[in-house]
């Protein structure tokens, strides 16, 4: 009974968000013309949403992520300390160049299967995953919804964003994988049997799968529109599918339910802008260029993603932020900050999910209270690399 009321109330939340969005629209809340720029701002970003997570099912469908995985546990040569840095290096690359959902959803089930299979506890792995999830989604557009939409701040594209959080972006990754690794060292010590690979399936499809994957990297940071370059990726796995493997095409590769609670938090924030929210917001979120100026501002983004979850934060936000760096200082803490609450981030709810759904428990106080003191110094940290380094 519990279990089937978990499934269900992802699902309320979904139509209740779009019942509301509908309300507002339709009663004038949201003026008609504020909402018609709302989805010409909005449309690219959702349609890469899409097309990412097109690519990324398909991919793993062909077992691309599952070959990594086992590739992974023979680079580890047997040794835990090992396997721990490679399946890092794989969250770090999903998350930056595929999204953290991505990463989320699709590098969780294998990292902990590999992890099970091995003989090693999942745990570690586990948080690591669903750690860099959020704060690996700090380096490129494509890495976060919120990064797309602050993208249109940042005329050079891709290498100016990158150019501008590469140091937040380190100092989040490199500080949570050292308090994850103080904090269960003793479970990353030893050694591990490598298992056996999993039979291919078509191991042609596996490779022309791995070969779209690998090839859209780096056309994702080109600077070409990322919406366009995961569409044709898409275009190309899907065609390859309908030749080899119809079964696996269906509507539910596309992720309707991520899509209704964005576009329903998309609405309802720009109705709360519409109606006074911004002069609420701007008594609290300060302004100035200023270390302490972006620490404040980043502070209260971190705490407002654990409250209301990061996309929202981010939206509200937005308007406060009024340069490239106090933008930026918007998503260390939207991005960096939401360790602490299940609901801070979208990617977070899928792990857990994910992890459900393979047996894995995971204690909410534990991992509540862990992320807490990581987002107090991660988020700080991460703020006075961006003061110093931009």
């Amino acid at each position: 009974m519990v279990a089937s009321l978990a499934r269900r109330a992802p699902v309320a939340i979904t139509l209740l968000l779009l019942a509301g969005a509908v309300v507002v629209v339709a009663t004038g809340v949201l003026p008609w013309p504020e909402f018609t720029a709302l989805v010409e701002r909005v449309a690219p970003v959702l349609a890469f949403v899409i097309a990412i997570t097109i690519v990324a099912e398909l991919a793993s469908d062909a077992g691309v992520f599952t070959a990594l995985a086992e590739r992974i546990a023979g680079w580890g040569r047997g040794r835990i300390w090992a396997l721990w840095l490679l399946v890092i290096a794989l969250a770090v690359v999903s998350t930056a160049f595929l999204s953290l959902d991505t990463t989320a959803v699709l590098v969780t089930p294998v990292v902990v299967v590999l992890a099970l299979h091995v003989g090693v506890s999942p745990i570690p792995f586990a948080l690591a995953t669903v750690w860099l999830a959020n704060t690996a989604s700090l380096f490129l557009p494509v890495s976060n919804l919120t990064n797309l939409l602050a993208a249109r701040s940042f005329d050079g594209g891709p290498v100016q964003f990158l150019g501008i959080v590469w140091a937040p972006a380190l100092v989040g990754v490199v500080v949570s994988v050292a308090i994850l690794s103080v904090v269960y060292r003793s479970r990353l010590v030893g050694r591990y049997l490598a298992p056996e690979r999993t039979p291919i399936r078509d191991r042609g499809l596996l490779v022309y799968s791995a070969v779209i994957v690998v090839l859209l990297l780096p056309m994702l940071v080109s600077g070409l529109e990322v919406a366009w370059v995961a569409g044709v990726a898409a275009v190309l796995l899907l065609g390859a599918f309908l030749l080899r493997r119809r079964e696996a095409i269906s509507v539910s590769l596309v992720p309707w339910q991520a899509l209704g609670i964005a576009f329903g938090l998309f609405v309802l924030v720009e109705a709360a802008h519409a109606n006074g929210l911004e002069d609420l917001l701007a008594s609290v979120s300060g302004t100035g260029d200023d270390p302490l100026s972006l620490l404040h501002l980043a502070a209260v983004a971190a705490v407002s993603a654990n409250g209301i979850n990061n996309l929202p934060a981010y939206l509200v936000l937005e308007p406060q932020a009024g340069s490239q760096l106090r933008l930026v200082a918007l998503l260390i803490g939207v991005n960096l900050g939401p360790l602490v609450t299940p609901w801070a981030s979208l990617a977070t709810l899928l792990w857990h999910q994910r992890l459900t759904a393979l047996g894995v428990t995971i204690s909410w106080p534990r991992f509540m209270g862990l992320g807490l003191i990581a987002v107090v110094i991660i988020v700080p940290l991460a703020t006075l690399a961006l003061a110093f380094t931009a």
